[in-house]
């Protein structure tokens, strides 16, 4: 039987209490690209990520997507119908071989009763959930295609090993994800990125893109915010 006490929300949690809650749930193994939930899905178990990665993506009737954002090891994600009982506002998809853990919402919901510790660690996940989703708000509403491209790709960066005044992206972004990340069209996307690599603000690289003067990016952003 799988341990809950490997999944970092329930580390802190009594041994017997953590094996007691295992066997009321379900462990399984998801292959690259299969589908996990799907919108408007009428389940309302909680999902733990043991090992993986997943995307969660907003759809609409006429086609369009969105990525609302990628989860990983020790991520959890369905919470919102197991407190509410909605159907599934999201679909989610798994990008790599994923483990993941199924948990009851009657489960769930117990042990945020049981354990305030717990139920205070869901909270501030919440809080910073709403904090990137009003951030991204606020950049589809005051920020042009283009703009809301340099926030995207600042915020997929690491610093770039041997230069810390670069950051990169590895591996390279696809150009259409690109576009469902930041709610634009995958021409305009490819139009952007074209004209920053003549610019020389960027620069692909084997494996990475490499974003070569992280300053003017932030400066065209805080530019266009305070027009």
């Amino acid at each position: 039987m799988e341990n809950l006490l490997k999944i970092p929300l329930f580390r802190d949690m009594e041994p017997a209490l953590a094996e007691r809650y295992a066997r009321a749930c379900f462990w399984k193994d998801y292959d690259p690209h299969e589908l996990v939930i799907d919108v408007d899905d009428e389940s309302n178990d909680v999902r733990f990520i043991l090992s993986g990665r997943v995307r969660i993506i907003l759809r609409i009737a006429i086609g369009k997507a969105v990525i609302l954002s990628e989860l990983g090891d020790g991520d959890f994600f369905g919470e919102i119908a197991a407190i509410d009982n909605h159907t599934r506002s999201a679909n989610v998809t798994a990008l790599t071989r994923s483990r993941i853990c199924i948990m009851p919402q009657k489960v769930f919901l117990e042990i945020l009763r049981e354990s305030p510790d717990i139920a205070m660690a869901v909270l501030r996940m919440f809080a910073s959930r709403v904090r990137a989703l009003n951030l991204r708000l606020g950049e589809h509403s005051f920020l042009q295609a283009k703009h809301r491209l340099y926030a995207e790709l600042l915020r997929l960066s690491r610093p770039r090993p041997g230069n810390q005044t670069q950051r990169s992206i590895s591996p390279p972004p696809i150009q259409r994800e690109l576009a469902e990340r930041i709610g634009s069209r995958r021409e305009v996307v490819s139009r952007e990125l074209n004209q920053l690599e003549r610019e020389g603000h960027i620069e692909k690289a084997r494996g990475a893109l490499i974003l070569v003067n992280v300053n003017e990016l932030q400066r065209r952003i805080s530019n266009a915010l305070d027009e």
